[in-house]
């Protein structure tokens, strides 16, 4: 069964409600840039009345390691999601200090599957659509065969204009190990749509193979 996350989470009744619809895994926005960012401490205060076996993960772009390591210990998470141009090195870096690593990368025009390989010390590859000056949240997909070819470096997460209408075909094409939705579920930056969400998820998880 395909995983879901929902990413952009920025309150405790999206994070509950997402939970009890079914989510493997919440996203919590660290980069001040985007308007779904969240304080860590926020964060942390939501992350701790999750229930057990939701998975809450941290986007980061363009961070030290060390500003990593730090928030993820603030907000109490384990899990990291890089949307920036972090290299290899840093990859390994965090994962050797005990952090599950996603590692993002933008799909557009110019983008080869190949570069994937330079970064397997990552848990996973999240695939998003390229979109000037936006790191997720985009709302536009890109060409779903691209991620079915990258499952070849390792798990595969989907992302990039998913929705309840599209997302049981997108897993048909692509096959990932998850799909992640952020405006597709939402009433506006940050804020989710409860009915969008159950919708999503019941979607996903009704796809079989």
């Amino acid at each position: 069964m395909t995983r879901v996350k929902i990413c952009g989470i920025t309150n405790l009744r999206d994070a509950l409600a997402a939970a009890e619809a079914g989510a493997d895994a919440l996203g919590f926005n660290f980069w001040s840039g985007s308007p779904r960012f969240i304080d860590p401490k926020r964060a942390a205060r939501i992350i701790q009345q999750l229930p057990p076996l939701v998975t809450p993960v941290g986007l980061f772009v363009n961070e030290t390691p060390a500003k990593i390591k730090r928030t993820a210990r603030q907000a109490g998470v384990t899990t990291v999601q890089l949307h920036g141009d972090e290299p290899p090195a840093m990859i390994q870096q965090l994962a050797g200090a005990g952090l599950t690593v996603i590692k993002v990368f933008s799909v557009g025009d110019g983008f080869s599957v190949s570069g994937i390989g330079a970064y397997q010390k990552a848990h996973a590859f999240l695939l998003d659509t390229q979109v000037r000056g936006l790191r997720g949240g985009t709302g536009k997909t890109f060409d779903w065969a691209k991620a079915k070819s990258a499952r070849r470096y390792g798990r595969v997460i989907l992302a990039g204009g998913l929705a309840p209408g599209n997302v049981a075909r997108a897993i048909r094409a692509a096959r990932p190990y998850a799909v992640d939705v952020s405006s597709g579920v939402e009433k506006r930056p940050g804020v989710k749509d409860h009915e969008k969400v159950r919708r999503f998820i019941r979607r996903a998880k009704g796809v079989r193979f």
